[in-house]
């Protein structure tokens, strides 16, 4: 009887491969409270001539592999699924970086300004039978000309720290967005819609207390 209590734990378990604190809001407001959370530290350089979409879609394999790795010597973890995502900003294929310092922080917004950008987030599902699952969605977001007394304010403010592209729509960047297609929880980091519809198709229920 124990044994078939602990398959049911696992087998309703959910492990987010991330420390990610939009991630982890995002799946709350769906209802998904992860059992476990891992934060999988992978290299995220690019190859050279990597699309981005092939970038987020590496990157996203890669975390979801490593958080399998660690959770899979844990009981109630053995059957759980494993998500794991990554975002990546782009002008074209120029793949723009998660700014550590206030210059390339600036050098993000430059590039941004005025322009039309794609943001590409990649899910990477493992289900128990460490089948790998993915889905790969892609929003565009046109950024108003930024004037120079709101760049300095921008990158005071810190909030591009870790974060791809150098921005966080929804934050204080969001005064820069004049255009959004396609998925908004996307470009935050993670798209709902995708990500439910494929948690959905594995059997993870998390619309009962809705």
């Amino acid at each position: 009887m124990q044994d078939k209590t602990t398959d049911e734990q696992s087998l309703s378990a959910l492990v987010l491969a991330s420390a990610s604190p939009r991630r982890l809001a995002l799946l709350r407001q769906i209802g998904i409270e992860p059992r476990h959370m891992h934060a999988a530290s992978v290299d995220e350089t690019p190859k050279r001539g990597e699309h981005p979409l092939y970038l987020a879609r590496r990157l996203a394999r890669a975390k979801a592999e490593h958080a399998e790795a660690a959770v899979r010597n844990i009981p109630e973890l053995q059957k759980a699924l494993v998500l794991a995502a990554d975002t990546v900003v782009s002008i074209g294929r120029s793949i723009l970086p998660k700014p550590e310092t206030d210059d390339e922080a600036y050098a993000c917004l430059r590039r941004l300004s005025g322009r039309t950008h794609r943001v590409y987030t990649d899910i990477c599902l493992i289900a128990a039978n460490g089948k790998r699952h993915h889905k790969t969605v892609e929003s565009k977001v046109r950024f108003s000309l930024i004037d120079r007394d709101m760049m300095d304010a921008y990158v005071r403010s810190g909030e591009w720290q870790g974060k791809a592209g150098g921005y966080a729509v929804q934050g204080k960047a969001g005064a820069f967005v004049v255009r959004l297609v396609g998925s908004y929880s996307n470009v935050v980091g993670l798209p709902l819609a995708e990500t439910a519809a494929l948690l959905h198709r594995h059997n993870y229920s998390f619309n009962e207390d809705w």
